[in-house]
């Protein structure tokens, strides 16, 4: 990889809460026996802040705090703060970072916030019950996850041969820090896989995986739809996918346009045979794929459905059309 294709690295803000402080971000600091850095017992959360006519605005703040909060009920870990306290928290860390750094009120680039609780340091044993529940919630500046042109062009994917985990194995609707090692291992399978042989090309941007019965889970970081004789359709949560909010967004705007939205189990040959297809989430917002394993979706292109959903959604969280649904959450209000 050269200099100029390498990603650039966090870029470091003033301030980061911890635990009930707000600490320099040099000093947000954990022991190297922390628990859950050995045995994965930590569960997060993935946030954006969008800029707005009315300033930065935490985008579904409220719905994203409690699903950590139902994150951390699953791997029985109770935290002092409910999660109305870590919405103004979130948003007095980004107030104290613009205010020690004012460049970042005039940068446009939407917020990262990123909300840990995990298991800290005491003993080390698979048991984690002793150890104490600790919590951080850091912000950054950070752009498009897959690329600044993949909103518009697409990206290429390809089926992982990682599979997500079985059913009774790992909770797929907590966002743990340990379901994450699976994700790691399917965009890895992608991206060293990413060159055209011979060119310089790039060739996969992400991957998919499926589940344990063979249907279409999700992306490393995303969940999927399929655009397919005008219905939109969806992994149902059976089948191993984390309940998204940006998904659920996506949901919500596609049926006040009228489209008919399906969950269901979806066959792996469905991606190859679709009209549109596209990843959402929180990093990667709603990002159109262009074709799978080397089959074209479609036109090769963004599709008029997505067009239309992405349309609805930044104009939205971007301050351009009318909040109907209660997703704003400003930061100086």
């Amino acid at each position: 990889m050269s200099e100029s294709t390498k990603p650039s690295p966090i870029p470091a803000t003033t301030y980061i809460w911890m635990n009930g402080e707000f600490v320099a971000w040099d000093e947000a600091r954990i022991h190297v026996l922390t628990h859950a850095l050995h045995y994965g017992t930590g569960v997060f959360e993935g946030i954006r802040a969008y800029m707005t006519p009315n300033g930065p605005s935490i985008f579904r703040a409220l719905d994203h705090f409690k699903r950590i909060l139902r994150s951390a009920k699953i791997y029985r870990m109770e935290l002092k703060y409910t999660a109305e306290e870590l919405v103004e928290v979130a948003k007095e860390l980004i107030r104290r970072n613009e205010e020690a750094d004012p460049k970042l009120r005039e940068d446009k680039t939407p917020w990262y916030i990123r909300p840990v609780v995990y298991r800290g340091y005491y003993t080390l044993g698979v048991n984690p019950l002793q150890c104490p529940v600790e919590i951080f919630i850091a912000t950054w500046k950070w752009g498009r996850y897959l690329g600044p042109e993949a909103l518009e062009n697409g990206v290429d994917v390809k089926f992982s041969s990682w599979q997500r985990m079985a059913p009774n194995t790992f909770p797929s609707m907590a966002k743990c820090t340990a379901n994450y090692a699976n994700s790691a291992l399917s965009k890895m399978d992608a991206v060293l896989d990413k060159y055209v042989e011979g060119t310089d090309e790039k060739k996969y941007e992400e991957g998919i995986a499926l589940n344990p019965f063979g249907f279409i889970s999700e992306g490393s970081g995303e969940n999927i739809f399929i655009v397919l004789d005008g219905v939109l359709w969806t992994p149902c949560l059976g089948s191993i996918i984390l309940p998204g909010i940006t998904r659920h967004s996506v949901i919500t705007l596609a049926k006040e346009m009228g489209i008919e939205v399906r969950e269901e189990f979806l066959p792996r040959e469905m991606l190859y045979i679709a009209d549109e297809a596209f990843f959402t989430g929180t990093a990667a917002e709603i990002t159109p794929i262009r074709s799978v394993d080397g089959i074209t979706i479609g036109e090769g292109k963004r599709g008029p459905i997505t067009t239309k959903l992405q349309k609805a959604f930044f104009d939205i969280i971007e301050g351009k059309a009318e909040d109907r649904f209660g997703w704003h959450c400003y930061v100086y209000q």
